[in-house]
């Protein structure tokens, strides 16, 4: 029976010559994960296990990225036990204030995810490196644990659902609107423990920030996983951030899928996601004219360059709707001191927007952009339950840079064509 590319991953890292679906498997790790909400559990973990050690401190990540800077008492506290972790062990690839971006940015930015690895991370929008090509999924503090010292996790291999992408993007689509297509489409159990498996010839017409955007949105349908083929256009994002060797898997010909989806992305148009799920999808023109609050643009899906020039663009010699709060967050530094560079900055600050350092702060709900009672955003984000945001009654709508900048600007949810 063939493999697809999950199974081929995975079969590599728990020394098979293959795998099949269900089967219960050990495997080596290439990364693991953690931030400053996570981290910290996995250290208490650690310690009580009376771990002394951990497998290889150049393959852990611990990234200060959720509540920093700290926002308060608890998450300075929390912050600290992890600097003090990576002190005493002297981790490598540790990110503090200055130095950190939002981790799923962040991490694929210095070179540290690549095609062909297997990843772990305690936040469960790991599997964002899957847009490289490498099977990269979620796990608990736990699990962390034993992964920083053991560099080893279990796993039940998944099952896959073939995600075939046709034809090309209208204006003011992108990887965002594809993706809350797909989960509109099948549902936020519709992968449950599943891979979702990216191919066809539309995967060209993807860039790689529109191929991070809905690898990183598969958890959103449940999935275990995305993966994404490696093509010339995800060598070059890997040249001269990646210095060692990987090896990219194709999925064997007679690979097994439980079901094929098919997108056809001249089709699409851009789509929002109402409260108070992922999968509550509708297309702009059906919701334009809703009044909000507040708009939120940047996090781990949507906070890197391609996102805020295609904001950018939209609010360049406008301004923000009187009533309405912008918010921008370059996901990591580089990416900040790009957009610096390409004016986009001062376009932002200019049209009335508030400018952050790199956090995921608003996304859920942290500081940097709480929502009050009954107040409704439009937001960037992954992530649309109730009270993620702020109170139970506030309201969060998913939509893509494109169409909160233009939301932006008129006030309500609204189509960036006809601003």
């Amino acid at each position: 029976m063939g493999m697809t590319m999950t199974q081929k991953i995975l079969a590599k890292h728990a020394g098979l010559t293959s795998v099949e679906a269900g089967q219960l498997i050990e495997a080596k790790l290439d990364l693991v994960l953690g931030n400053d909400i996570t981290t910290p559990v996995a250290i208490t973990e650690f310690d009580k296990a009376g771990l002394t050690q951990v497998f290889d401190k150049d393959k852990i990540a611990i990234v200060l990225d959720h509540s920093a800077p700290c926002k308060d008492i608890k998450s300075a506290q929390l912050c600290a036990q992890a600097r003090a972790f990576a002190e005493r062990f002297d981790i490598t690839h540790f990110y503090d204030v200055g130095q950190m971006g939002v981790e799923h940015a962040l991490i694929p930015e210095k070179g540290l995810a690549a095609p062909g690895e297997a990843i772990i991370g305690a936040d469960s929008h790991t599997c964002t490196y899957g847009a490289l090509g490498a099977f990269s999924t979620g796990v608990g503090s736990t699990d962390m644990a034993a992964g920083m010292a053991t560099g080893l996790a279990w796993f039940k291999v998944p099952s896959a659902i073939k995600v075939t992408i046709t034809g090309k993007f209208a204006p003011y689509v992108s990887g965002k609107d594809v993706v809350l297509h797909l989960i509109g489409q099948i549902g936020v159990d519709g992968a449950l423990y599943k891979s979702l498996e990216f191919a066809g010839e539309g995967v060209a017409q993807l860039t790689m920030d529109d191929r991070f955007t809905i690898a990183n949105m598969a958890i959103e349908a449940g999935a275990k996983n995305g993966i994404f083929p490696v093509d010339d256009l995800t060598r070059a994002y890997l040249k001269g951030r990646v210095d060692r060797p990987w090896e990219a898997v194709e999925p064997d010909p007679d690979a097994v899928y439980d079901q094929e989806v098919v997108i056809d992305l001249s089709t699409l148009r851009p789509t929002v996601a109402l409260p108070h799920l992922p999968s509550n999808t509708r297309t702009v023109d059906e919701v334009a004219g809703m009044p909000i609050q507040q708009v939120v643009i940047g996090s781990c899906t949507n906070g890197r360059l391609k996102d805020l020039q295609e904001a950018a663009d939209i609010l360049k010699g406008r301004r923000v709707h009187k009533g309405v709060r912008c918010i921008v967050l370059p996901a990591t530094q580089q990416i900040m001191m790009d957009a610096m560079a390409q004016g986009l900055i001062q376009t932002f600050i200019e049209a009335g927007c508030a400018v952050s350092t790199p956090t995921c702060g608003p996304c859920l709900g942290g500081h940097m952009g709480v929502l009050s009672n009954g107040e409704r955003a439009v937001s960037t984000t992954n992530r649309n339950f109730v009270g993620r945001m702020g109170p139970t009654d506030s309201e969060i709508i998913l939509a893509s840079p494109a169409v909160a900048a233009a939301s932006a600007v008129a006030g309500c949810i609204a189509d960036p064509a006809k601003l």
